[in-house]
């Protein structure tokens, strides 16, 4: 390839990476409608966040909730990740919602969600891989 073509193929292959990556990660609009969708699917609509939004600094837990204010927060380490991974996270954290603390009620809600296992499973491969020792009973 000479270098004039490539010249001409990198803005053609740049704007395709970012198109694939505006996929893989989506902002924080995005990520009110996957909840809100969840919430109607799961919740019969209950569970209305007052915003849900991606968050750098968490690194201590996978998603949070705060209730007085009904706002989410998601760590944007679940960003790439498998979509059923972050569906359990926003499932959670919607599950706090209705039901704050980790009861047998709060555990049926999130049951609802017919992935939770599997996504539990990938969060700890995950972090083993990653040499942490997380405790997933608070994601």
């Amino acid at each position: 390839m000479s270098k004039r073509e490539e010249a001409a193929l990198v803005p053609e292959m740049v704007a395709k990476v970012k198109r694939s990556e505006k996929r893989l990660r989506p902002g924080d609009d995005e990520l009110q409608k996957r909840a809100q969708v969840l919430s109607r699917e799961l919740f019969a609509g209950l569970a209305r966040p007052t915003s849900v939004r991606w968050s750098e600094a968490m690194k201590q837990r996978w998603g949070s909730c705060t209730l007085d204010d009904g706002s989410i927060r998601i760590s944007s380490r679940l960003l790439g990740m498998p979509r059923y991974v972050l569906d359990y996270v926003l499932v959670h954290e919607l599950a706090h919602l209705l039901e704050a603390a980790h009861s047998e009620r709060f555990y049926e809600l999130e049951g609802r969600f017919g992935q939770s296992q599997r996504a539990v499973g990938f969060l700890e491969g995950w972090q083993s891989a990653q040499g942490g020792t997380m405790d997933l009973s608070d994601i």
